[in-house]
């Protein structure tokens, strides 16, 4: 039998799997790290520390597996989303760290944008808005903060694109990476807009001129990397995508009208669509799967995971001590307090906005807050109320996806860390009033990456491919009480970022 690689680079780790092309996972490998944030509201990486991830999981990985390297057919990774992408020189050497996709300190280059540019315009080029999440305001933002490294790039590249690079000596960009980047990218003509960056200042020498679909090969890999990963020279790498979307791909998302949240460190929340329209404000690039007529739109939270993990460092110090003694979870000790909580958390809110927020509100500014708090609140309301603020948010993306006129699937299916939880499917499935599926295996975007391997070597057919290899299992469903408590509840939600904005502007 033939094995594929699958890598997904993530904001906090990197994980590679082994997978036989019948789907199955024979063996897997991750390593964690943490985005530097410098300032408030920065978030970047070196490009080394993702590079030696990939090369570090993919050498255990194979190790691991016993499979032998000629049986592995091909490999592919997929990335979170690099923002501005990696500055490199001529000679390819990187000149400064990513600022990815968390990083907001572009705030003066929208506003520049939005005073000096034709906005409708570059949104009928692009399909997408202007906002500081977007990789060509944290350019523009290198432009104006860090002349000498300016003067030195040669191209931004994404993550995924990087990596391949250093492997094999091919450089390429795929689709659903150019797109994201935003207002650099032609969405029709499927190309580099000339149009778009004369507008904005931004040489179009800089993005790399050979775009190629997620599952195309970049290249072979090197004699040099061959062997320090157990490898066999001149295996294919396929080009790869932005995480979100070939998570998406590995939950059998494909056709128009499928979605999938993925709430991980963020969340987006997706669905496959025909047509592009920055109208909805929400967040628009060729899908990885048959991307020449399918778009991937979606919409998504800064902080989803990352809002839990916040709370349970800032205030969960009794369950972290309890976990280290009894090796349990600190997650799952408050939890199981939170359950008792009854849906809506008893009067009290929260905004998950702890690094500003994307869609559809747009604001680098808004600040997270608890409203409602009394002397009767514990611990575990606050804890429910977080879980509850970010299942707001999704419900806040779907309801701007429902304004575009596709339909939707009558199932939402959910990937990543949140899955674990089974308060939080169901808080999800009360809130947005869909039954809640989630994968059965614990592996999502890097499989996804796995089969575009797979599917770029001619390993699996399109109808393996839209049926996936993994199995959705059904989590929760709606509960007619704990909907009419949240329908409620989120329009309180959505009434509380425009009563607070203007405080909110004022904190600095």
């Amino acid at each position: 039998m033939k094995y594929v690689i699958g890598v997904d680079i993530g904001t906090q780790s990197t994980k590679c799997l082994l997978v036989g092309i019948d789907g199955k996972v024979h063996s897997q490998h991750s390593v964690a790290y943490q985005p530097e944030t410098p300032k408030p509201l920065w978030a970047q990486q070196d490009c080394e520390v993702w590079f030696d991830a990939v090369c570090e999981s993919v050498r255990a990985c194979v190790a691991g597996s016993g499979v032998a390297p000629s049986d592995i057919a091909a490999m592919c990774v997929s990335s979170l989303y690099g923002g501005a992408g990696i500055p490199v020189d001529e000679e390819m050497r990187p000149l400064h760290p990513c600022l990815i996709w968390m990083d907001r300190r572009a705030t003066a280059e929208v506003d520049a944008v939005n005073a000096n540019v034709d906005v409708a315009r570059l949104q009928a080029i692009t399909g997408n808005g202007v906002d500081s999440y977007y990789g060509f305001t944290k350019i523009l933002w290198v432009r104006e903060h860090l002349p000498e490294v300016w003067a030195k790039t040669r191209h931004f590249l994404p993550p995924n694109s990087y990596v391949n690079w250093r492997l094999t000596g091919e450089l390429a960009v795929d689709h659903s990476s150019a797109g994201n980047i935003g207002g650099v990218y032609d969405a029709a003509r499927r190309q580099w807009s000339e149009e778009a960056m004369g507008m904005l200042g931004i040489p179009s020498r800089m993005m790399p001129p050979r775009l190629v679909e997620s599952s195309d090969v970049v290249g072979a890999l090197g004699a040099e990397w061959a062997a320090k990963l157990g490898l066999a020279e001149g295996m294919p790498l396929m080009a790869g995508g932005v995480d979100a979307a070939v998570a998406t791909f590995c939950a059998g998302v494909t056709g128009s009208g499928d979605h999938v949240a993925m709430i991980g460190t963020s969340m987006c929340w997706g669905f496959v669509s025909p047509t592009v329209d920055a109208r909805h404000k929400l967040i628009t690039m060729p899908h990885v799967y048959r991307g020449a007529d399918r778009s991937y739109v979606f919409g998504g939270a800064i902080t989803a995971g990352a809002a839990v993990t916040w709370f349970r460092e800032a205030f969960c110090q009794a369950e972290i001590a309890e976990a280290a003694r009894t090796g349990e979870d600190a997650h799952a000790l408050i939890e199981r307090k939170a359950v008792d909580v009854p849906p809506g958390a008893e009067g009290l809110v929260f905004l998950p906005y702890l690094m500003g927020e994307r869609s559809p509100i747009w604001d680098a500014q808004a600040k997270g807050a608890f409203i409602g708090l009394s002397l009767a609140h514990s611990r575990a309301h606050l804890y429910r109320a977080v879980l509850e603020g970010v299942s707001f948010a999704l419900q806040h993306n779907i309801e701007a996806g429902h304004r575009s006129g596709q339909p939707l699937d009558e199932r939402l299916i959910v990937v990543g860390g949140a899955a674990h939880s089974d308060l939080w499917m169901q808080i999800v499935a009360d809130i947005t009033g869909y039954p809640v599926f989630t994968i059965e295996q614990e592996v999502e975007a890097a499989l996804g990456a796995a089969m575009l391997a797979a599917l770029g070597a001619g390993l699996v057919d399109a109808a393996t491919a839209e049926r996936g290899w993994v199995t959705l299992v059904e989590r929760a469903r709606p509960e007619p009480r704990a909907q009419a408590v949240y329908r409620e509840r989120f329009e309180i939600y959505k009434s509380l970022y425009p009563a607070l904005r203007d405080a909110m502007q004022r904190l600095k």
